[in-house]
């Protein structure tokens, strides 16, 4: 039996019909057109800026009619001993954060999720996201008054008791813990959010199967729980290696002073030092650009080894 030929579509009927589909859709199109434009606006065109790292800027010959000195602002930033100690305390902080911090917030989803008192675990969820919606400054504000050596409230009842007053923001080592113990307990009941609305797609007649065969609670967890979550651990911490180079800027300048520098003087703090406070856009802009790509490195890179382990990435 002959079959018949395919017909091809015309490319103008193709058109016609893509167009009739954004008609008959146009408040949808309309309400996606704002985010669009807000990337497109502030996320894409300001990638143009990039060319000051390859130029002699002049703010008042401006981007265009400034000379181009290619690599020179590179060769001058790697041979700065601030920057180094910029990039080797944001990889500590950040290291130090993902080792400690983010196994705490899939802890806590797998104790709320087994907690069986409604109210209280609402509760619970509740008391502990609160924090995220506190400013840094906020918060650097909250540690100074409880947390400084001479006039802290902390440090007042350790010597009202008779013990010695801890430096929690004078001295390094117990800066870089107050610095990890204050980011924990401001993200991770926003974190644990994230792991509950992935925890509410398992399926429930796995724990009851599970309770059936005699499984204990700790079993249960370990066996149905953290594997239903797998997907979104891996997700999140392939972003967060992908983010291992770059560090906000509000937490570290806010917590930082004088006496912790060498342990608190991060990228984001030394490009504002360099660009806004000493006007050197060009070497600012250049580490803002060797920053992004070594994040995209990492990122690529997070993401490559979790597909050949586990094959799950992020695309």
């Amino acid at each position: 039996m002959r079959l018949a030929p395919k017909t091809i579509r015309p490319y103008s009927n193709v058109s016609r019909s893509t167009w009739k589909s954004i008609m008959r859709e146009w408040q949808l199109y309309l309400l996606l057109f704002v985010p669009m434009a807000y990337f497109i606006i502030f996320k894409y065109v300001p990638m143009l800026g990039v060319v000051v790292a390859f130029k002699d800027y002049n703010i008042f010959k401006g981007v265009l009619d400034s000379p181009w000195i290619g690599f020179e602002a590179f060769r001058e930033i790697f041979q700065m001993d601030a920057f180094h100690n910029a990039i080797r305390n944001t990889f500590l902080l950040n290291i130090l954060d993902l080792i400690i911090g983010f196994p705490i917030p899939i802890i806590l989803a797998l104790l709320l999720n087994e907690l069986r008192v409604k109210w209280f675990k609402r509760g619970a969820q509740t008391i502990l996201y609160l924090p995220h919606f506190i400013s840094w400054v906020i918060v650097g504000g909250m540690a100074t008054q409880l947390l400084a050596t001479n006039s802290g409230g902390v440090n007042n009842f350790l010597n009202a008791i008779g013990l010695e007053a801890i430096p929690f923001l004078s001295e390094p080592l117990h800066w870089v813990i107050t610095y990890l113990g204050l980011g924990i307990w401001r993200e991770a009941g926003w974190g644990t959010i994230l792991y509950l609305a992935a925890l509410t797609g398992i399926n429930k007649e796995l724990y009851e199967a599970a309770e059936v065969d005699g499984a204990s609670r700790l079993r249960r967890m370990w066996h149905i729980t953290l594997p239903g979550i797998k997907p979104t651990i891996v997700i999140l911490l392939i972003i967060n290696i992908g983010h291992m180079v770059t560090i906000g800027f509000d937490r570290p300048y806010i917590l930082s002073n004088p006496l912790v520098t060498d342990v608190s003087e991060v990228i984001s703090t030394y490009v504002y030092k360099v660009g806004i406070q000493s006007a050197r856009y060009t070497i600012a802009t250049a580490i803002g650009l060797f920053q992004s790509i070594v994040g995209l490195i990492f990122l690529l890179s997070a993401d490559f080894i979790s597909r050949k382990v586990n094959d799950q990435g992020i695309w």
